[in-house]
């Protein structure tokens, strides 16, 4: 038993991982990151590729076709520089501001928003050498630098073979114009930086899906664990069975008083059972003075009977009013017109007159009288 007990056999509970979180242990792939990263940036240099292209194109040509002043002084080259730098500026801006949301969108969403202020505080044993020495050697490490081998190979195994099939078009382009070779060499680069982009994307991906395998075994909890923390959260479970006990007895002492008070009894007939009271003169709806199902049910229908009080069986008023009915509060409007002749039966059997409007407006008067 013990040693079913140490074994981390349990899921981990709500409670365990927002611990968890709290301590900043989530599950992040900044290889995810990296290559989601990277294909985005492709993707938005691609947008942006005619913009690009006609910026340095003029860019270069202004530069080239404006001779320069005989004397360059510090002025003329802080001008020069002011104005290339506000033009590469309102270029770049929107692409530097997309790779900006893009970084913070993919952090999001392995993360969500997290703010751990306890790792800004300082703490002594992150700049202790020995721990540092013990860090660089883990296991973890020697994982993630294999894992590293194996990206390298496959990023030149892709690039290899996307630029072999392009050998035909590489060892022809002495045969090329310029403009040629130049557009040949552009996109061989970005479709090749693309596939490579893909296969980062695709290893980063069974990363993500490793360490958060790894971060759900690691919160797994001992059945002694979630004992624990079930008394750490609730009590201990003989004081909850001592409250609960109590609780019970003082309602069962609570409905021995205010079921005698009820006017009649709903059930169900056997599972279900709902004490109302109504008195035309002081109340606008019955009242429920106690409801039960079960062993509950059973004390209610037994103290009514102790007390002359009329039980009448109604199965979907009962359900009803058990489901939405409260304890000393009034009944639910729905239920106003199944009640209602529930009391006309009641009070036919016990021969009395069920008040009128007439009635109860002579009643308000001689009362304000």
């Amino acid at each position: 038993m013990a040693e079913q007990d140490d074994d981390k056999s349990e899921d981990p509970t709500q409670h365990r991982r927002d611990e968890a979180r709290k301590q900043g242990q989530i599950t992040k792939s900044q290889d995810l990151i990296s290559a989601g990263m990277l294909v985005i940036a492709l993707g938005v240099i691609m947008y942006f590729s005619q913009s690009l292209f006609h910026f340095f194109g003029d860019f270069t040509r202004d530069k080239l076709s404006v001779p320069p002043p005989l004397e360059i002084s510090f002025g003329w080259a802080m001008n020069e520089n002011a104005t290339a730098v506000w033009r590469l500026a309102a270029v770049m801006t929107p692409i530097l501001l997309l790779m900006f949301v893009a970084a913070i969108a993919l952090n999001l969403m392995q993360t969500g928003f997290l703010f751990l202020p306890d790792k800004l505080s300082f703490d002594i044993k992150r700049i202790n050498p020995m721990s540092g020495f013990g860090r660089l050697f883990a296991l973890a490490n020697f994982v993630k630098f294999g894992f590293g081998i194996i990206k390298v190979l496959i990023v030149s195994t892709v690039a290899a073979v996307s630029l072999y099939y392009d050998m035909p078009t590489i060892l022809g382009l002495s045969e090329l114009s310029a403009g040629e070779i130049a557009s040949f060499l552009l996109s061989t680069a970005f479709w090749t930086s693309m596939k490579i982009a893909a296969a980062l994307l695709i290893l980063a991906l069974m990363d993500y899906a490793f360490q958060w395998w790894k971060h759900e075994q690691d919160l797994k909890m001992t059945k002694q664990e979630v004992r624990e923390e079930m008394k750490s959260l609730q009590g201990d479970p003989a004081l909850i069975a001592r409250r609960r006990q109590v609780a019970r007895q003082l309602a069962m002492n609570r409905m021995s008083t205010d079921v005698p008070k009820a006017d009649f009894v709903v059930t169900n007939p056997t599972e279900l059972a709902i004490a109302l009271k109504y008195d035309p003169y002081k109340m606008a709806a019955p009242i429920v003075v106690a409801k039960g199902a079960g062993l509950v049910a059973q004390r209610i229908r037994r103290l009514a009977l102790e007390s002359n009080i009329p039980i009448v069986e109604r199965k979907e008023l009962a359900r009803a009013l058990y489901r939405d009915a409260e304890i000393d509060q009034a009944i639910p409007a729905e239920q106003y017109a199944a009640v209602a002749e529930v009391l006309r039966y009641v009070y036919d059997l016990q021969g009395k007159h069920l008040p009128t409007m007439d009635d109860l407006k002579e009643h308000d008067t001689k009362k304000a009288a």
